[in-house]
């Protein structure tokens, strides 16, 4: 073991979230959590990118090697525009999402404005 081994943490600013396609971002989730990565994004998922995300894992799930994931997320304060209201636009927004894989991360408070988690070492 040396002075690098740990729990590595990455936190994903909203503007290079913006800059990728839904399913580049569920690869790059996916990428760092198999590696053992915790990743926590500033501008969270949509729901379908979610569900995608959930859907992938299943099929990357192998018993010795990737145990899948744990993601708590909440949603954003932010109320709709205007015009979403009008054209009756349901856009669930997301303003922070953690993920990491499911041996190492266990989600012990969850409310609107906290995500409280144990990190498990090796």
């Amino acid at each position: 073991m040396n002075a690098m081994d740990g729990i590595q943490l990455d936190l994903i600013s909203e503007s290079k979230m913006a800059t990728m396609t839904s399913m580049e971002k569920i690869r790059m989730i996916l990428d760092g959590v198999q590696e053992g990565k915790i990743l926590v994004l500033e501008s969270g998922l949509t729901p379908s990118e979610q569900m995608k995300l959930i859907e992938m894992t299943m099929t990357e799930i192998t018993p010795d090697e990737f145990s899948g994931i744990e993601i708590e997320t909440y949603p954003s304060n932010k109320r709709p525009g205007f015009l979403s209201r009008i054209l009756k636009k349901r856009s669930i927004l997301t303003r922070l999402t953690v993920v990491g894989p499911a041996d190492k991360i266990k989600t012990v408070i969850k409310n609107k404005d906290l995500i409280s988690t144990i990190l498990a070492s090796e």
